[in-house]
């Protein structure tokens, strides 16, 4: 009787498990499946969107695989709109109506933006190998006309001996906007004497001058012996914090020999000073005498080797010092002399890297 009660549990135990065996294999059907659509997906240069969903046999699909499913088509069909929106703006562009669109007064206004208050021409002559619509747009008259009247004023009303504005703006002689004029000087000063007085030392001094140029006629001048690297970023605008720097106006000069030349005014910034207070009430103090102190320079404009207008020569540097009280003044030449190295122009590209006015 016990023998025949442990082959019925024994015939139970393999019933149980027959009945289980088809769900586990479904379930690793699936996984089989799921495994091998993942590793085809992981395939380089295929993408999901061209993957197409391989169905499987599923014995019960609940709320989670449904909402996979319509989140994977959602996707699919964002996929599929941005490639058309992709493809139907390269039509547009290959058809030209992207710009075309645009009146012509607005397109010539995206392009005094171009050129800005700084005249930056160089940019609007990259603008113009666009196309041939935007090279038509560069080469419009009016712009140029309006570039070099913002350079030489009034003595432009002629375009004779040019053929054009732009002619007259690449041909005629003046100075450059988009970068710094610098010079280097270096000489050897004695020092002094040793304590055996057997030697004396010998100094190498070495200093740069800065020079830049606005449309709007004024200048900025700076000596020091920092080296441009940290000295040229500070001169990008007029309201730099450099307590050295010296601010003034230029115009340009053209001879009968056809020699430009540059003359500048310039004079170091003025500070407001402080109001003195004294405690004393009747306490009386020598008033010292207020002066206005400028510097009148010369400089004749040159090109040389491939660059035009990159060189300036020194002709004329002197100190006027004016006294308020009586209106005299008082001048003292310097010598131009070895000293007085000539400045050659550096292109600076964050200059224009900003538009802040149109042309």
């Amino acid at each position: 009787q016990a023998e025949a009660e442990e082959e019925d549990c024994h015939s139970d135990l393999v019933r149980t498990e027959d009945n289980e065996r088809p769900g586990e294999a479904n379930l690793q059907a699936e996984l089989q499946m799921f495994r091998a659509q993942w590793m085809f997906e992981l395939v380089p240069g295929v993408s999901s969107s061209s993957v197409e969903t391989r169905p499987y046999r599923a014995s019960a699909r609940g709320p989670a695989v449904k909402a996979t499913d319509t989140k994977g088509k959602q996707e699919l069909a964002k996929e599929e709109k941005a490639r058309e929106l992709f493809l139907k703006a390269v039509e547009q562009e290959q058809n030209g109506a992207l710009y075309e669109a645009l009146p012509m007064e607005v397109l010539m206004y995206i392009f005094r933006w171009v050129v800005s208050s700084d005249l930056d021409l160089r940019s609007l002559e990259q603008l113009s190998l666009v196309c041939r619509g935007f090279y038509i747009c560069a080469r419009d008259p009016e712009i140029w006309r309006q570039a070099c009247l913002k350079v030489w004023g009034r003595s432009c009303n002629k375009l004779v001996p040019y053929n054009s504005w732009r002619e007259m703006f690449l041909e005629r002689p003046r100075v450059r906007f988009d970068g710094v004029y610098i010079s280097k000087t270096t000489y050897i000063r004695q020092g002094e004497q040793s304590l055996d007085g057997f030697y004396r030392a010998l100094h190498q001094v070495e200093y740069y001058r800065y020079m830049r140029f606005f449309p709007d006629g004024q200048v900025m001048m700076l000596t020091t012996p920092e080296e441009p690297q940290s000295i040229v970023p500070r001169l990008r605008t007029k309201n730099t914090r450099t307590d050295a720097i010296l601010l003034g106006h230029y115009r340009l000069s053209q001879d009968t020999d056809n020699q430009t030349k540059v003359f500048a005014v310039i004079m170091k910034k003025k500070e407001e000073k402080p109001i003195d207070y004294h405690k004393y009430r009747y306490f009386r103090r020598v008033p010292v005498q207020e002066t206005d102190h400028s510097f009148h320079i010369g400089l004749q404009l040159c090109s040389s080797g491939r660059q035009r207008f990159n060189k300036l020569v020194w002709m004329h540097h002197s100190s006027h010092i004016t006294y308020k009280s009586t209106g005299e003044t008082a001048v003292s030449s310097f010598d131009i002399d070895k000293m007085y190295t000539p400045l050659f122009f550096a292109r600076v590209k964050s200059f224009t890297a900003f538009s802040e006015k149109p042309l």
